[in-house]
């Protein structure tokens, strides 16, 4: 299916969202970097934490007005040793399992500890600049359950929540994926796709020039979970909305926001859910 427009183009007057971004350095080539800026230019407010300090500096310098970014360690409101590496995306409150990494190609020469130190984390639930988040995402390297954990109040207000998970523990101790879908389901939510599942080959197989290349082994991915969707007709229709709105502009998924918007329809008698399945078939016929 071929779907290239905006849900604002059917409405102008939808709620603005509030994403919750952890780990929210910029990295080259992030399609999500254009996907919120077009979500702020329709009035997203924006709360990121980076606890990197030259990144999180990198990132208030491009700011925009609705946004604010913040130098914490999000996770159990405890102090933990920081694992800063000389790739600053793999920097963690986990130590890096070398030995497991250097079972794989290009993995553990990324992921080199430089320096360590003591760093207090904070509870999401404990940030009064986080109240009302629709969408939470995650990236901590290893230490999403702990981010989870500190953040029972405010899961309670999201919709949407996406989470890299890992499927071997490329941290000692970490959380894996099993872990963090108990929880969440836990908490009221299910899990309804990966995005950007990932691999490396065992050395010393190389199958392409591409030493980043998976052949059989997954190691990561990102797991997006939402509100169950069986539930839908006790939700607000503000918070419907606000639903449809992430996970059409940020996961493309037609057809969960069809289901989103006509069970909008039927709440409130608008016709914004059939104008959005009329669209939908126009564009893929």
């Amino acid at each position: 299916m071929d779907v290239k427009f905006s849900i604002f183009e059917l409405a102008d007057d939808l709620p603005p969202i509030k994403i919750i971004d952890i780990g929210a350095m910029k990295l080259q080539g992030d399609p999500k970097s254009h996907i919120f800026d077009n979500l702020k230019a329709h009035g997203a407010q924006f709360v990121g934490f980076e606890p990197v300090a030259a990144e999180c500096a990198k990132l208030n310098e491009h700011a925009s007005p609705s946004e604010i970014n913040l130098p914490y360690a999000i996770g159990d409101g405890n102090t933990h040793t920081f694992y800063e590496t000389n790739a600053s995306m793999t920097s963690s409150l986990y130590e890096p399992n070398t030995a497991l990494l250097e079972k794989f190609q290009e993995l553990a020469n990324y992921v080199e500890t430089v320096r360590t130190y003591p760093i207090q984390t904070h509870r999401l639930d404990d940030i009064p600049e986080t109240m009302g988040g629709d969408y939470i995402k995650i990236d901590v390297q290893g230490a999403e359950l702990d981010v989870l954990r500190g953040a029972i109040a405010r899961l309670k207000d999201a919709w949407v929540v996406e989470a890299e998970v890992e499927f071997l523990p490329l941290y000692k101790n970490q959380p894996l994926f099993s872990d963090i879908d108990i929880f969440m389901r836990e908490h009221g939510f299910i899990l309804h796709r990966f995005s950007g599942t990932m691999g490396r080959t065992f050395k010393p197989i190389l199958i392409t020039s591409n030493p980043g290349a998976t052949l059989s082994q997954l190691l990561w991915s990102n797991a997006i979970y939402i509100r169950d969707f069986m539930t839908l007709e006790t939700l607000p229709p503000a918070a419907l909305l606000k639903a449809a709105v992430i996970l059409h502009e940020i996961y493309y998924s037609f057809d969960l926001v069809s289901l989103i918007l006509l069970t909008y329809d039927k709440l409130t008698d608008a016709d914004l859910g059939s104008r959005y399945v009329k669209r939908l078939t126009q564009n893929s016929a």
